[in-house]
């Protein structure tokens, strides 16, 4: 019980101090000593250097290349012009008179392509500020609307994505990207239709009592120490985003567009067309692991795709580059703290699951899913990114603590890995978006709005909308297995 107790208090202090904006990379260590020594069971020193820093460093081995190169694209599609060119060409189409759904879409292909939230909220916020004072419709509801958008179809459900919510459960429970199609794009259309069903509906009642946009300040905030910090909170890459930039010319729409889809062309050819031909004997030697095309094979095709759409990327608009350079560095540099700082989650979670105390707390999670693998997984992941107000943090320490459970579950029930892999990635993000998410709170900070004004659509949107279409999955992937 006194174990229990010290890691429900630990787990309470990680999410008091992260909504602070302390550090993770100083707070998930002090956490997960401070369970250690309150619980008695381990050597401090030995559950540091070889449990704590054992598991942030297997998942830095792991994922710091979809990282890398998850930064550099972004940052090269934001100073090319491409962020800007997809986000006016979208707005264009659909016009004020569709402003919610105009600001969605964007959000959501910038977000598929791998631009990260930070640089998609700055970009899109200027023109959704815009439209929606064109529209008169409320400016507490462009947090909602851009949330809809960055993360929560894109980020967990819609196949293909290189998001890093959908890379994480690849190695585990070797599938790729585009497990369970089929249920993905349901998944992602229930959020998709729900979600902007219910920010048109608050828009109307908006509209019904007169209220419009309202008298605000519309001048985005500096990049200061604390927007940084609450950013990386879940694990985004933060560059620099100068809205005053003097005035370029963009690309044309297609052309800008073209980088997105090729991330997603190339990830597919690379796993139906290139894997099948590859000779993977050599992963078998101890020199690579002793492991299995299978165990690597998505990870292999994220990192192709997002290399070719580099290198697409600078080709394309080597004269929209200001400093090549400067924005590779920049990109590269980006990706360093955001990767540090969800390994460290993966670390505390690491020293949780040393603690004697975790075989009841992973047997009463398994306890409520009857049975029922997706069930199980799903409530281990939504509860660990709650607490956690991480998405990757809390899918991470349940896999790395419970993966191989999950992974026999499996395999005793006949379940399809492909619908665990799309159940795992959508229960990611259906209740890590709590008031301390790091997203959230970068999300308020931009629009310079507080929580009181805007958080209940958020809510709304990235928690109670996902965890509907979560149920909707699991029952389908219960009755037809993973399509």
């Amino acid at each position: 019980m006194t174990e229990i107790l010290a890691i429900l208090l630990c787990l309470a202090l990680l999410m008091y101090f992260a909504f602070r904006g302390v550090t993770l990379l100083l707070l998930a260590p002090v956490m997960a000593l401070l369970a250690v020594a309150l619980s008695g069971a381990l050597p401090v020193l030995g559950a540091y250097t070889q449990v704590f820093m054992a598991a942030t460093g297997r998942f830095i081995v792991d994922f710091f290349p979809l990282f890398l190169l998850g930064a550099v694209f972004g940052k090269l599609m934001d100073d090319s012009g491409c962020a800007g060119a997809i986000a006016k060409g979208v707005i264009s189409r659909l016009g004020a008179r569709r402003a919610i759904l105009a600001v969605v879409l964007c959000c959501a292909v910038l977000t598929y392509g791998g631009v990260s939230l930070f640089v998609v909220a700055f970009a899109i916020f200027p023109i959704a500020a815009s439209l929606f004072r064109d529209a008169g419709i409320p400016k507490r509801l462009i947090p909602g609307t851009i949330a809809l958008g960055a993360f929560t179809f894109t980020m967990s459900a819609l196949p293909g994505s290189p998001a890093i919510q959908n890379a994480i459960p690849m190695p585990f429970f070797g599938t790729t990207s585009f497990a369970a199609p089929g249920l993905g794009i349901v998944a992602g259309a229930i959020m998709l239709v729900l979600g902007t069903a219910w920010l048109t509906r608050r828009s109307a009642w908006a509209a019904a009592a007169g209220e419009g946009y309202g008298t605000h300040s519309d001048a985005l905030p500096p990049v200061d120490t604390n927007l940084r910090e609450q950013a990386q909170g879940e694990g985004f890459d933060i560059v620099e985003i100068e809205p005053q930039q003097p005035a370029r010319a963009l690309p044309p729409l297609a052309l800008a567009i073209a980088p997105v889809a090729l991330v997603v062309a190339v990830n597919l050819a690379f796993l139906s067309l290139v894997v099948p031909r590859l000779d993977t004997g050599f992963l078998a030697l101890p020199l690579f692991g002793e492991t299995r095309i299978e165990a690597v094979r998505g990870l292999w095709a994220v990192i192709v795709a997002l290399t070719a759409a580099i290198l697409f990327l600078i080709a394309t608009n080597w004269r929209r580059l200001r400093d090549l350079r400067a924005s590779l560095n920049a990109g590269a540099d980006a990706s360093v703290l955001p990767i540090f700082n969800t390994a460290s989650l993966v670390g505390f979670g690491a020293i949780v699951a040393a603690l004697p105390a975790f075989e009841a707390i992973s047997a009463a999670m398994m306890d409520l899913g009857g049975g029922n693998p997706f069930v199980s997984v799903a409530v281990s992941v939504t509860a660990l990114s709650a607490l956690t107000g991480s998405a990757s943090g809390g899918m991470s320490i349940a896999l790395d603590a419970l993966g191989d459970t999950f992974v026999a579950l499996a395999a005793g029930t006949g379940t399809s890995l492909e619908a665990m892999h799309r159940v795992t990635a959508v229960a990611s993000g259906a209740l890590d978006a709590l008031p301390h998410n790091g997203a959230v709170i970068t999300v308020l900070a931009i629009s310079r709005l507080g929580h009181k004004e805007s958080y209940l659509d958020i809510f709304a949107v990235a928690v109670i909308v996902p965890m509907i279409a979560l149920i909707v999955l699991i029952a389908l992937a219960s009755v037809f297995g993973g399509f």
